[in-house]
């Protein structure tokens, strides 16, 4: 495992954070791929961002941007190290191999058969390292009729039934608007990697992780396969009500906030309707399963919403909460940053960046009581580590002069 420097000069790190000395290559772009590599560098791993040097990730330039710099790209390219490299230049793929060779995991998104069309395919790189872990993260994975096709998170979330089920029942298929399979399959990439490392101790070798971005998002989805193959179930729009379960939804106060509630456990859904004042409603026989409850959902909507209608959204959450009830209010982000709960936590945390100054962005994803990750810096700008790296590889300036002479870097 690499032992290069995992801070940038001037901003301290954790001390001895879990992946410190896991060098990670990531070759990826927009943005699962991206995010998994992120992810490994919140806890300690050497991630080295390798784009190329005329057409760097393109997530530099999605959404706003203050001053002409990106924000996005601030929190995806947190924590890495940022090197220019054409890899379908000869020279480039020489670098690329090299920096392989000292790599714990590359991270690639590319369509199946451009890396080995450049000569870095999994025969190449493996006889370079046999410890290597190739993540490689695709819209629709290594094999099968649609792996040549170009992917998207957006095609997941319509392919995997998420759309199909999102959204009123009378209107459209609704996809989210935000890169939620993306993201999920971010997790599910990070997971994988760990889990090929944890391998790696035992049998000393690496290998390929083949992640398929059409994939996890249809896991997160519950048990829609099973139900359609035992039962021939189909789920349908139910806006923000349950099949599963009820009262669920989105009521409005008499202040004009929106809360949102839910009963998954039996005991809270008797807690809220005696809290409402429709006691008699639990001693129905449906009120005791909630499908029972789910086909029932206008009276208990009625109940509840009538009586969430009459309270402003700070009683109606007191009184929810002295109940023992489930209830939140809807955020939009301002309302996340002003939280009590969230700064506690510190979710949203403070970085220091040279280029914009204090800037706030999501924390690392989870608290480690002994070996805690860390925002050690924002995304770098493009290409600002190519020297050092190139020089922790062993080229000498001239040598890296000449391969930016000849375009590689």
């Amino acid at each position: 495992m690499s032992t290069a420097p995992t801070t940038a000069p001037g901003i301290p790190g954790p001390a001895a954070p879990p992946l410190h000395g896991v060098r990670v290559l990531d070759l990826a772009t927009l943005f699962a791929g991206p995010l998994a590599a992120t992810m490994l560098g919140d806890f300690g791993a050497d991630v080295v961002k390798i784009e190329h040097p005329t057409r760097p990730d393109p997530s530099r330039g999605h959404g706003p941007a203050k001053d002409g710099i990106g924000l996005w790209w601030k929190i995806l390219g947190r924590n890495k190290r940022t090197v220019t490299l054409d890899l379908s230049t000869g020279a480039g793929r020489d670098v690329l191999l090299r920096l392989a060779a000292d790599a714990d995991v590359i991270i690639e998104n590319f369509r199946p058969g451009t890396l080995e069309r450049w000569g870095l395919g999994w025969p190449e790189l493996s006889a370079v390292n046999p410890r290597l872990v190739l993540a490689r993260v695709t819209g629709f994975g290594q094999f099968g009729p649609y792996s040549h096709r170009p992917g998207f998170g957006t095609l997941a979330e319509a392919m995997s039934g998420f759309a199909a089920m999102t959204g009123e029942p009378e209107g459209p298929p609704t996809l989210p608007p935000f890169g939620l399979a993306d993201s999920i399959a971010a997790l599910a990439t990070a997971y994988a990697v760990l889990t090929a490392l944890h391998g790696r101790a035992a049998t000393g070798r690496g290998q390929v992780v083949d992640l398929a971005i059409i994939e996890p998002i249809l896991t997160v989805l519950g048990p829609q396969p099973l139900w359609y193959d035992q039962l021939g179930h189909v789920q349908p729009r139910t806006g923000n009500r349950s099949r599963n379960n009820a009262p669920r939804n989105i009521y409005r106060t008499a202040d004009g906030s929106w809360l949102a509630v839910s009963t998954s456990a039996q005991s809270v859904a008797e807690r809220v309707m005696r809290l409402v004042g429709r006691a008699e409603l639990t001693e129905e026989p449906w009120f005791a399963t909630g499908s029972g409850r789910a086909e029932h959902a206008d009276v208990l909507d009625e109940a509840v919403g009538g009586w969430i209608a009459r309270h402003s959204r700070d009683d109606a959450t007191a009184a929810f909460e002295k109940a023992e009830a489930a209830i939140a209010p809807v955020y939009d982000i301002r309302d996340v940053m002003a939280d009590p709960q969230y700064r506690a936590l510190d979710t949203v945390t403070e970085v220091p960046d040279p280029e914009l100054g204090p800037i706030r962005m999501q924390n690392v994803l989870f608290r480690l009581s002994e070996t805690p990750g860390a925002i050690r810096w924002a995304g770098r700008p493009h290409g600002a580590d190519t020297d050092a790296v190139l020089t922790e590889l062993g080229l000498s300036a001239p040598e890296i002069d000449a391969l930016r002479a000849e375009g590689a870097l």
